[in-house]
């Protein structure tokens, strides 16, 4: 007999998961000690939300679960938003709350986490796959496996055990648990989609981050060039392909590049929409009178098919790297075409306050060239969306859709834990910064060498100019006192330069890699620049 704690260490060890990444607290004490024990160290966050940031970039990063643990109460209730983050970005997280002793049922507990409390149970309910309390030692093989099978199947995502402290520490018979085998849907329609494409004299791929859900950069790549079809991606998709491909035009959208949109308005006759929910955010500027014909929509959750342009849509459920993988040849010769290169987007005009666009381009110039990005959610992103090039697929990461300020940080954290060899990028900003900074603590004791590059423009950017081009002014977006990252990041331990001007830049990233160390480059920029998100109103 070992302690439930013990049993569940032992099981995360034999998965393969690295870390557990949270905050203690006493209802998770016995999980902590025994993952310790099994030699499974405790990343310490500085707030429960970027613990579930974090884990959420070691689940994306390894493909395995990871699991991120929060005491019962406020603990739990810090790691909602990182649930509903992980979630819109397909990571298979396993949140794990503490709960005071379930044999107290009904009295009066501090930090009461029952349905008697703030239940925990109820509020990852909209933000989770499955969300449950395991109240017995004899159901937690059951739970615990249904849990995982369904965080790992079919659209992958997190799910949520609340776990009270007397169940933690008692006695139970040991199990294994093998990670559920993979069993791709396959599409009965792919003949019908062929046939659909086939007829098609002006079709354009749409690629959002379903195809880094599954990693179908490969399978993306090969069917558009059976195909010979124009890709364009989403905001999110960014990252699916490399931006100078001969087929690539570029992001769509907000942030994205003129090239897509110019494509568009010569007409589509089919939009292939390749794992995306075709939210305003991949949509903007799309002109209202000149929707696609016919839309070819590969997703595994059908449920966000036809529901952004009234045309007739036709449904390819299932695994997408699986359905592309497999889909039909052409059934003869497809006339190949190359579209004009992608001209470098234009240089921006020098002056002489540092412009952001200007500086992603030399941030691309210098990192190198196989460094993953984690875009944090801000104007900053949508101006790599425009500006960075991708040189690998799957080098890009920005989500376009939930957008918590401040999980970039969190998520490069994560990633560089589980991959120390790979070089990380964290392109952040100060209100991003205002939110999660204080994790880049958790970097410096954890030996996280990530480059933390912190867009400094004294104001919540985006939504700054959005308020001034569409209202006339902006309030409440701008601070008094803008912070002051490169002194902030000393403060937590970590080296750190500040710059405000593109000769500065270039001796600041000369020499930084490879990095051996968490490092915060602070870029002093142009509060007047307008960032390429105005198409959305």
């Amino acid at each position: 007999m070992k302690s439930t704690a013990a049993v569940l260490a032992d099981q995360f060890k034999a998965w393969g998961i690295q870390h557990l990444f949270g905050i203690p607290g006493k209802p998770v004490v016995p999980l902590i000690l025994a993952a310790d024990h099994a030699g499974i160290p405790f990343v310490l966050a500085k707030h429960e939300g970027g613990g579930g940031y974090a884990a959420a970039g070691a689940a994306m990063t390894s493909g395995l679960p990871a699991v991120a643990v929060g005491t019962s109460g406020p603990g739990g209730s810090n790691m909602v938003t990182a649930a509903a983050q992980a979630s819109a970005l397909y990571a298979p997280v396993l949140f794990i709350t503490g709960h005071p002793s379930i044999g107290a049922s009904t009295k009066p507990q501090g930090q009461d986490s029952s349905m008697y409390g703030t239940d925990l149970v109820k509020l990852f309910e909209p933000v989770t796959k499955f969300s449950t309390r395991i109240e017995r030692t004899d159901n937690v093989k059951a739970v615990l496996d249904y849990a995982v099978h369904t965080a790992l199947s079919g659209k992958k995502g997190p799910v949520h055990l609340s776990i009270p402290a007397d169940v933690l520490t008692a006695d139970m018979e040991p199990f294994q648990l093998p990670l559920p085998d993979s069993h791709p849907l396959r599409s009965s329609r792919l003949e019908e989609a062929s046939r659909l494409l086939a007829q098609a004299e002006r079709p354009m791929i749409l690629a959002g981050k379903g195809v880094d859900a599954c990693r179908a950069y490969e399978e993306l790549l090969t069917f558009a060039e059976n195909w010979e079809i124009p890709v364009s991606t989403t905001p999110g998709g960014k990252g699916c392909i490399p931006s100078r491909h001969r087929l690539s035009l570029g992001a769509l959208g907000l942030g994205g590049n003129e090239e897509p949109h110019a494509y568009i308005e010569q007409g589509i006759d089919l939009l292939i929409v390749c794992g995306s929910k075709l939210s305003d955010m991949s949509t903007a500027g799309w002109p209202a009178d000149q929707p696609p014909e016919q839309i070819l929509h590969f997703d595994i959750d059908t449920s966000v098919i036809g529901r952004s342009f009234a045309v007739p849509a036709l449904a390819v459920e299932g695994d997408l790297r699986y359905n592309l993988r497999h889909f039909p040849l052409p059934d003869q010769e497809v006339e190949s075409q190359t579209l004009p290169n992608l001209p470098r987007p234009e240089e921006p005009a020098s002056g002489s306050a540092l412009s952001t666009a200007r500086a992603v381009q030399m941030l691309r110039e210098h990192v190198p060239e196989e460094t993953v990005l984690y875009g944090d959610d801000g104007s900053h992103t949508f101006f790599a969306i425009q500006q960075y090039d991708i040189l690998h697929p799957g080098t890009f990461f920005f989500d376009d859709v939930f957008g918590a300020m401040g999980h970039g940080i969190g998520l490069s954290i994560g990633a560089k834990l589980t991959a120390p060899s790979l070089p990380v990028v964290c392109l952040t900003g100060d209100g991003c910064l205002f939110m999660h900074g204080t994790e880049i603590a958790t970097a410096v004791e954890n030996d996280a060498a990530v480059l933390f590059v912190v867009i400094n423009n004294q104001a919540l950017d985006m939504v700054d100019k959005g308020m001034k081009r569409h209202l006339g002014r902006s309030v409440g977006t701008t601070y008094k006192f803008p912070v002051h990252a490169a002194d902030f990041a000393s403060s937590l331990g970590a080296a750190s330069s500040r710059v405000s001007d593109e000769a500065s830049l270039a001796r600041a990233l000369e020499h930084l890699f490879p990095l051996k160390s968490p490092y915060v480059l602070e870029l002093v920029v142009d509060t007047e620049e307008i960032p390429p998100t105005m198409r959305r109103g």
